[in-house]
């Protein structure tokens, strides 16, 4: 029993010296929180005026890019506010050009005097309609004779036309039309292209000069 009692004692006394071995080399690793908190080096005055304006710059710099954006969708909004309602509306100058279309080919109608008349409201509600759309910023695409342009055309067929240059809008299929400077709608277009024949001819030419 007494030998259990010093066994007990000393591993009291040798757990109550690790315990004091512990607290000193505590004691002696230097702080350093202290050591770091005094590295960190204290913003002069001037320096934390710069740091002040160089954050007033960017504030301002980012007040201003927001306002311009706000007047560019203001201004989109005024301009092409009305993008979506035109371009519906193009229909009806569609469906009035395929009545005209259908009346000029009806052979019971044809050549009379009440399809002279009807063709001619058909033409002056037309050109109201354009005038209207004209006042709004809504501009027809000028498409036959010129040179396909596919910022604004879209092909859909070729014609052999040997008359006219390759890729020259020979037939314009539906209308296209322009808001301002913004596509509306791409005219539907034929191009001209050369023969086969003419194709053939050229290249046996250039054959030809090649041999010689």
């Amino acid at each position: 029993m007494e030998k259990e009692q010093n066994t007990n004692a000393e591993n009291q006394n040798k757990e109550t010296e690790e315990i004091k071995t512990e607290e000193q080399n505590n004691e002696a690793q230097p702080d350093n929180t202290s050591e770091n908190k005094e590295e960190i080096k204290e913003l002069t005055p001037e320096e934390k005026i710069k740091e002040l304006e160089d954050r007033f710059t960017r504030a301002l710099a980012e007040m201003e890019n927001q306002r311009r954006r706000f007047e560019k969708e203001k201004d989109d909004a005024f301009d092409y506010g009305g993008f979506s309602f035109a371009k519906e509306a193009l229909n009806l100058i569609d469906n009035l050009e395929r009545s005209k279309q259908i009346l000029e080919n009806d052979e019971v109608l044809k050549d009379t005097e009440a399809l002279k008349k009807t063709l001619e409201h058909f033409e002056i509600i037309s050109k109201d309609m354009i005038s209207i759309f004209s006042k709004n910023g809504i501009t027809p695409i000028v498409s036959v004779g010129k040179k396909l342009d596919p910022n604004q055309h879209q092909a859909m067929m070729e014609i052999d036309d040997d008359q006219k240059e390759p890729g020259t809008i020979v037939q314009e299929i539906q209308k296209g039309f322009m808001m301002k400077d913004r596509l509306l709608r791409p005219a539907l277009v034929s191009v001209s292209k050369k023969t086969k024949i003419e194709k053939e001819e050229k290249n046996e030419e250039n054959k030809e000069n090649s041999d010689n």
